[in-house]
């Protein structure tokens, strides 16, 4: 699936029994609530959405300190607002679905969850081997880790 739209159509055909989206805020405006009964928690495949900007090292190079503390300081005013944002609305968009019934709202089982951070863990360090830049970021991730155990 490429766009809303083919996901939309794909569940309502049949071809899809379940999809997952954005957020509850964005699954909302798209009106998945429309075509699946159900609505399952956590989300776990996005636990926080990151943004980056991305600035040629020359140019960035070029730049004085301050100027560069300016970028910073921009870029993270934006994630700030960006997650205020998507939280408040998330809040919104949950309560609606809650408080008018359009969906049951379920927890995914606990062994369920256990099953699907084991598969996470196979599946990404089988990629964290593949090639030399791969082991790196692999091995930075499991490091992370030992701080913030999933």
């Amino acid at each position: 699936m490429r766009t809303a739209g083919e996901i939309m159509q794909a569940l309502k055909s049949g071809a899809l029994d379940a999809t997952e989206w954005v957020c509850h805020w964005l699954d909302l405006a798209l009106g998945l609530h429309q075509v699946a009964g159900y609505y399952y928690y956590p989300g776990f495949h996005e636990p926080g959405t990151g943004s980056g900007v991305g600035i040629n090292k020359g140019v960035w190079e070029s730049f004085d300190t301050s100027d560069r503390r300016v970028f910073e300081a921009v870029a993270s005013c934006e994630y700030a607002r960006s997650l205020g944002e998507f939280n408040a609305n998330n809040a919104r968009a949950l309560r609606k679905l809650r408080d008018e019934g359009i969906v049951k709202i379920l927890k995914f089982d606990d062994s369920l969850l256990k099953a699907f951070a084991a598969v996470s863990r196979d599946v990404v360090a089988e990629i964290g081997s593949r090639n030399a830049m791969s082991k790196k970021i692999y091995q930075s991730y499991e490091q992370f880790r030992t701080y913030a155990p999933i």
